[in-house]
C-alpha cells in the first residue's frame, strides 16, 4: 500500500516538473549532432532574426522539427509574419500530421488570425495526437480559454 502511495506521488512529481518545463521542441538539445541547435538557442534566447537565419543555413526544409521552428521563429518576430509561418507550420504537418508542437503552435497562429474553428481544429487534433494530458494540449486549450474570455480577441501570454 505504502509503494503504491509512493509510486503516485513520484508520478505527480514528474507531471508537475514536466509541466513547468519549457516546450521540449524550443529548448537546445544537448546532442552536439542536432543541426536545429543554434537555432533552438537563439530561439529560446527570443533572438528571432538570428533564429530564422541559423534556420536558413541549415535548410533542412523535409524536416518536421524545422519547419516548426521556422514557423515559430516568424510568428514570434516583430513584425510577425503569419501568412509565411502558417505556410511552414502546414509543412511540418503534412511531413508529421501529429507534430504536437507544430500542432500548438499552429493553433495559436490561428487566434492571432480570428480563426477559432482552426485552433480549435489544431486542439482536437492534439487530444488525440497525446497518450496522455501533453503540455501542448493543455498551452492550446489555455490560449483558446484565454481567446474567448477576452470576447473572441487574441491574448498573447
Amino acid at each position: 500500500m505504502a509503494l503504491a502511495l509512493l509510486r503516485t506521488v513520484a508520478f505527480a512529481a514528474t507531471l508537475l516538473a514536466a509541466a513547468a518545463a519549457p516546450a521540449a521542441d524550443i529548448v537546445a538539445s544537448p546532442s552536439k549532432n542536432d543541426a536545429l541547435a543554434p537555432a533552438r538557442a537563439q530561439i529560446a534566447a527570443k533572438n528571432w532574426p538570428a533564429a530564422i537565419d541559423e534556420l536558413k543555413k541549415v535548410n533542412e526544409t523535409s524536416s518536421a522539427d524545422w519547419n516548426n521552428l521556422m514557423g515559430y521563429s516568424l510568428r514570434k518576430a516583430d513584425p510577425a509574419n503569419l501568412a509565411e509561418a502558417e505556410k511552414f507550420y502546414n509543412e511540418a504537418l503534412r511531413i508529421e500530421p501529429k507534430h504536437r508542437g507544430a500542432l500548438e503552435y499552429s493553433g495559436e497562429l490561428y487566434l492571432m488570425m480570428g480563426n477559432l474553428d482552426m485552433a480549435e481544429q489544431r486542439l482536437a487534433a492534439l487530444d488525440k495526437a497525446c497518450f496522455l494530458p501533453c503540455e501542448e494540449y493543455s498551452d492550446l486549450k489555455r490560449a483558446v480559454a484565454r481567446y474567448k474570455a477576452a470576447g473572441n480577441k487574441y491574448v498573447a501570454q
